[in-house]
């Protein structure tokens, strides 16, 4: 990405806003930011003034040392009457009284921060993670998962590495350029005044480059999760990427991504490196500034009333010293504070965005056991930007009814399956399960009692068992076994290389397609749902199982309601009733036969269509 490029994405984010729903937290402002950040980790604060108090110990500690060199040098060494070697002992004592007080403060002021930081950002990651499975499906599909990865992985490190480093050297900085000043101005306040002219024009830029700073750096952040998207998308589909032989175009939209990330931070270190000369300039000036001033003010020439000695001038020497040290420091601070806000907004914008599927908790309903009877009154639904997929749908299911649910592509078929399942919550209308809607019930009583079996069941990186499990989480082995032994699929599993124990691999790619299905067919049945909602779970099974999967499927929706989103029509035939949606409308209702025997109608194309598919 060129620079002009750089440009267009910033001059974009202003004028969108930055795009999405979980971008709104780019606008709040950085004292805004750390507030909010605080309120959703409240450990931040644990302790906060006992930390407070070893950063103060610790950069009074600082400013003992030049002290004690003064005192040793102007009355120890140069005193009226000769050495005082007690005195120059005594300091020398103080000195290392200060220097372990200092380190001892530091590193207890250290262990605190490290720890109340992690506690805080382990809170704010976990927040963030059950947020994003709480968003609505709708909008976790706008946004890449490398996007949403890196929100909770990578945006949160660079606030955990501001809180623990930069944190620290702030709070150190701080007390430690006040320390300092104060004692200055006590040795000269004509010294004082020189060393803070010298960096004035560094803090009244200041203002300036943190407003550039938090805006390159929010395009910074963004830009870490396009090129994480852009990366990990290829891993997943390797296989399609070999395929098809479009590993050049991969690399080349990979490389393309990470010259964007490569052209966003160099703008954003460029702003680093100016607010960082600045630093070294002001230093520069103000040690030559004391140097010359001091020797005016000296023994020598006595200048504005002054007269100090060389004690005094080498201490004002050391303090310099202390005062440029956190001011360059706080340059880099400045910086990793930037891109840390930058990085909590975003993570921030991730909590913010509302949960439109929000469980009612212990204030909801719950579902009574047993076969659930379904109702759709007046439903419309539509995709965010798109026309209306369901219009005005009412459809009653009475409870242990076997429903197929038929129609071409587009229809609108799937989109039931998610809204009985509350994946979706109506635009208008009510799903109602029991006579209950379905968003005045309690999730736990809902997932318990509604399970969904996908088209493509997604399995996770481990062995079947544990896999299966995920349909009830204290089954034990010997349940799984007869779960399995009622489906007809102990065979199937007994024939595998490890059984149960078999790892399936990264989304199940260790398996085929079709045992895949199996899987979550066997994790569904372990569930015991009272209503079964099926994607054609069965469409990627091979024939050779088709005819088990079936007799099992007649098992395992037996006593309860079963409502199948049908692709093929050997499904619909065997449903006790058949339900035919077209252009987001019930158009046809009943049995398979009679709806065939209508010449014309939808399904008995629909019917035609299949049958002659089959015979080609």
């Amino acid at each position: 990405m060129s620079a002009r490029t750089v440009e267009e994405v910033e001059t974009e984010d202003e004028q969108l806003g930055h795009g999405t729903a979980m971008d709104s937290g780019d606008d709040i402002a950085a004292m805004e930011t750390i507030r909010r950040g605080i309120e959703v980790s409240p450990e931040l604060k644990e302790g906060l003034r006992g930390t407070l108090l070893l950063a103060l110990l610790a950069s009074v500690g600082q400013v003992v040392v030049p002290i004690v060199v003064q005192q040793t040098l102007d009355r120890g060494l140069n005193g009226p009457n000769g050495p005082d070697v007690a005195f120059t002992t005594l300091m020398g004592v103080v000195a290392a009284a200060a220097i372990l007080v200092t380190s001892g403060a530091a590193y207890l002021m250290t262990k605190r921060l490290f720890t109340t930081s992690e506690r805080g950002l382990a809170t704010l990651r976990i927040k963030a993670f059950r947020h994003v499975h709480d968003l609505p499906l709708l909008t976790q599909n706008t946004e890449r998962r490398g996007v949403l990865v890196s929100r909770v992985t990578s945006d949160v490190d660079q606030v955990s590495q501001f809180l623990v480093f930069g944190g620290l050297f702030f709070i150190i900085s701080v007390g430690q350029v006040l320390i300092a000043t104060v004692v200055m101005l006590f040795y000269s306040w004509q010294l004082a005044v020189v060393v803070w002219v010298c960096f004035a024009p560094l803090f009244l830029s200041l203002r300036y480059f943190q407003r550039k700073l938090s805006h390159a750096y929010g395009v910074v952040r963004r830009q870490v999760g396009v090129m994480l998207a852009a990366i990990s998308e290829p891993v997943v589909g390797a296989a399609v990427v070999r395929s098809y032989a479009v590993e050049k175009r991969t690399q080349d939209r990979i490389d393309e991504a990470i010259d964007e990330y490569k052209a966003a931070s160099t703008r954003a270190q460029g702003f680093t490196v100016i607010s960082f000369s600045l630093g070294g300039i002001s230093a520069g000036l103000a040690n030559a500034g004391v140097l010359i001033v001091g020797i005016w003010l000296g023994p020598a020439f006595g200048l504005w009333g002054g007269e100090m000695t060389a004690g005094e001038v080498l201490a004002f020497a050391f303090l310099v010293t202390l005062f440029v040290g956190p001011v360059q420091m706080g340059t880099q601070i400045l910086t990793d504070a930037q891109n840390a806000i930058a990085g909590w907004r975003r993570v921030i914008g991730i909590l913010d965005t509302p949960a439109d599927l929000v469980d009612p908790g212990p204030d909801g309903e719950l579902l009574p056991r047993g076969p659930i009877d379904v109702r759709l009154e007046g439903v419309s639904f539509a995709y965010p930007g798109g026309p209306l997929v369901l219009r005005d749908v009412d459809l009653d299911i009475d409870a242990g009814r076997r429903v197929a649910v038929v129609g071409e592509t587009g229809s609108g078929k799937s989109t039931v399956a998610k809204l009985l399942t509350r994946l979706m919550d109506p635009l208008e209308g009510a799903v109602l399960l029991d006579g209950i809607d379905v968003r005045r019930i309690r999730q736990e009583s809902l997932r318990r009692s509604v399970v969904l079996v996908p088209q493509e069941g997604f399995l996770f990186d481990d062995t079947i068992t544990a896999n299966v499990r995920y349909g009830r989480l204290d089954a034990t082995e010997a349940d799984i076994r007869a779960s399995a032994d009622e489906l007809g699929l102990g065979d199937w599993l007994a024939g595998l290389p490890r059984g149960l124990d078999t790892q399936v691999g990264q989304r199940g790619e260790s398996l085929s397609a079709g045992e895949r299905q199996l899987v979550a067919l066997l994790r569904a049945h372990l569930a015991d749902p009272d209503l079964l909602v099926l994607d054609e779970a069965t469409s990627a099974v091979d024939p050779a199982l088709e005819m088990r999967i079936g007799r099992a499927l007649e098992r395992l929706m037996s006593g309860r309601t079963s409502v199948t989103i049908a692709h093929r029509m050997s499904t619909a035939e065997s449903a006790d009733e058949v339900v035919v949606v077209d252009r987001g409308r019930i158009v046809q209702r009943g049995p398979h036969a009679e709806l065939v025997a209508q010449e014309g109608s939808v399904y008995a194309g629909l019917h035609a269509s299949w049958v002659a598919q089959q015979a080609s």
